[in-house]
Order: structure tokens, then C-alpha cells, then sequence
């Protein structure tokens, strides 16, 4: 008789933990805990989506189709060295929150790889340009930049000085 208590000690708790814990009931108990978070998610992820949306477009289709072949020209107003820092700095903080959002995206919904190159384009680092040709490149992102492009009445981009595919 000792070792049938023994067992229901033991075991019948664990039975009433178990279920409360994990199974079905664990599962909405975990989704109500968190249902904030999980309301946050879910709007971070439709603002992603219209955001890359109507901003992806208007990059991609505004880069000449030689970007990739030609030096970049850095045309910023140098009024003030000051304003010119502040600039950089805003233009490379919104390069790295495009950058985020595209990592993001890679599991939410939007367009994953195609926000993640337009953040590169804005952040400046060191092999910059190697990473943006290796990353349009990409068979999926160079036709998806390309349709993009084609749907605004733009060529697509080329790689080489003369390559007109």
C-alpha cells in the first residue's frame, strides 16, 4: 500500500501540472500571458508590410540602373560639418532599422531580403559596395528589383559597363 500513496504523490501532481502547464490548456494560458506582445508583433508586422510596400519602390526604382558599375557620388550639402554628421548619422540609424525590419521580415510578413538591401544601401561601412552587388546578385532579389523596376517603367539594373540584359 506504501509504495501505491508513494505513487500518487508523486505522480498525480505531476499529472495535474502537466496538464495545466503544457497541452492545450498550456497553450492558451501561454497566449493569454502574452497576448500584448503577441498584438504588438502582429501590428509591427502589417506596419512592416506597408512600409516596405510603398518605400521599396520608390529606392529601388529612383537608384540609376548603373549604380552597381559606377563610383557613388556623395552630393551632400557640406554647409556645416555638423548638419553633414547629423545627416550621416540619421541616414545610417534609418539604414540599420531598415536592415532590422528586413531580418524581420525574413520570418514576418513583407519583403525580407529586398528591405535588407535598401538598408545597406543607406548605412555606410567598410566592403559596402561588395555586399550590395553580391546581394542584388541574388537570382530572387535581382528579379524581384527588377520586376519592381520594370513596373515603373525603368530598365533593370546591369552589372558591367555595356551589359544591357
Amino acid at each position: 500500500m506504501i509504495h501505491g500513496e508513494l505513487w500518487h504523490a508523486v505522480f498525480a501532481t505531476n499529472v495535474e501540472f502537466a496538464t495545466a502547464e503544457s497541452g492545450i490548456l498550456g497553450q492558451w494560458v501561454w497566449l493569454d500571458e502574452y497576448r500584448q506582445w503577441l498584438w504588438a508583433l502582429g501590428a509591427l508586422s502589417v506596419a512592416t508590410l506597408l512600409f516596405s510596400a510603398i518605400a521599396l519602390p520608390l529606392v529601388l526604382v529612383r537608384l540609376p540602373a548603373d549604380y552597381f558599375v559606377r563610383r557613388p557620388v556623395r552630393d551632400w550639402p557640406t554647409r556645416h560639418p555638423a548638419v553633414h554628421v547629423f545627416l550621416v548619422a540619421v541616414k545610417n540609424l534609418l539604414g540599420l532599422v531598415f536592415v532590422l525590419a528586413g531580418i524581420a521580415m525574413l520570418v514576418l510578413p513583407g519583403q525580407g531580403l529586398l528591405t535588407i538591401f535598401i538598408g545597406i544601401l543607406l548605412l555606410d561601412f567598410p566592403g559596402k559596395r561588395r555586399v550590395e552587388r553580391w546581394l542584388i546578385r541574388l537570382p530572387r532579389a535581382l528579379k524581384a528589383a527588377n520586376w519592381m523596376r520594370a513596373r515603373y517603367g525603368q530598365p533593370p539594373f546591369h552589372f558591367e559597363l555595356g551589359d544591357d540584359d
